[in-house]
């Protein structure tokens, strides 16, 4: 008589996710979000939101909304965080940075303050936030810079977009 498996192979996939360089997310932050959803064996592919796992079948029913939980999650944690919003704030002049790796202590302190005033940003966990005056189309601020500099893949969304991105995932 053969073997009956507690756990079955499932197949994940999350659409939009690091299509084009919009909606990032991390594979390895994937990854935790399905292991703490109490799935076993998750593996990614292509950075694109494709996701093998093992759970038992009424577990991997579940996963979905454990996911997009977690996600607003950690969306609403970014929201909060921007040091850049007040009251009366441009909203237009603020985006964010999402990293696809959280770049060690020595790497951050090598961003130069001064290097496209008068836009102003920082660096918080796993994101940049960042204040451009001028707009995203005068500023030294790039992908290329903070790429290059933090020695990772950074994806910057305007404020509306991220905003609008939080309130999609509390739906």
């Amino acid at each position: 008589m053969p073997s009956r498996r507690t756990a079955e192979t499932h197949v994940a996939l999350l659409r939009g996710i690091n299509v084009g360089g919009r909606h990032t997310l991390r594979m390895a932050r994937l990854v935790s979000l399905f292991e703490d959803a109490g799935c076993a064996r998750v593996r990614t592919y292509i950075q694109s939101g494709n996701v093998v796992f093992e759970a038992p079948t009424p577990r991997a029913r579940l996963v979905p909304a454990a996911v997009m939980t977690a996600i607003a999650t950690e969306l609403e944690r970014i929201v909060g965080a921007n040091p850049f919003v007040a009251p009366g704030t441009d909203l237009r002049l603020l985006h964010v940075g999402f990293l696809a790796d959280r770049p060690n202590a020595a790497l951050g302190a090598a961003l130069d303050p001064d290097r496209s005033p008068p836009d102003e940003f920082t660096l918080r966990e796993g994101e940049l936030y960042l204040r451009c005056p001028n707009g995203m189309a005068r500023t030294k601020l790039t992908n290329a810079y903070f790429d290059a500099t933090l020695q990772t893949v950074t994806t910057i969304r305007n404020w509306r977009t991220t905003l609008k991105l939080l309130e999609l995932s509390r739906a």
